[in-house]
């Protein structure tokens, strides 16, 4: 058997199909956003969340200097919003000008259009390897259900990724 290698766990590791959803914080009155396959939902008592973030990205630096952030899920044929923040050095002044989004009552972005959406409270940095893992309070739920404006049909597919490639549920 070959030693594991980085490029052989991302090629393994790309098999498991991921939701994408966009996490925002908002540092010093900017706005930052990053793409995310590495969302999980992790305790219904309390509610708690995580996502992973690479410790040399600029949205590290803002999601640790803030103690808020917010989670939107994409839905089906958001794939050019997950590419765009998923864009290393894109220029932070007006990135949302082509993703509509509105404020959360914890002044970070939630999408428009996005499946649900999530606000947290920051509880616990945990160092893995060259990420952190930021691990979340929920303090609000944006379900669409019943539809409400701003919000995709809660019956809407999800933007799923799977072989390093944007897919579409069966």
């Amino acid at each position: 058997m070959p030693e594991p290698t980085p490029e052989r766990f991302r090629r393994a590791v790309s098999r498991y199909a991921t939701g994408i959803a966009i996490v925002t914080t908002v540092a010093d009155g900017i706005d930052h956003a990053m793409t995310a396959n590495s969302f999980t939902s992790v305790s219904l008592d309390p509610l708690l969340a995580l996502v992973c973030v690479e410790r040399e990205s600029r949205f590290h630096t803002a999601v640790t200097s803030s103690d808020t952030w917010a989670v939107s899920f994409l839905a089906r044929g958001a794939e050019a919003t997950a590419r765009w923040f998923a864009t290393r050095g894109r220029p932070l002044e007006g990135q949302f000008a082509d993703h509509p989004s509105h404020r959360a009552a914890n002044g970070c972005l939630l999408l428009d259009h996005s499946l649900a959406g999530l606000e947290l409270v920051t509880q616990q940095l945990i160092p893995a390897g060259d990420h952190d893992i930021v691990l979340g309070a929920v303090t609000a739920i944006h379900d669409p259900a019943p539809p409400t404006p701003g919000h995709a049909d809660p019956g809407a597919e999800p933007t799923v990724y799977f072989a390093s490639r944007f897919r579409r549920l069966a």
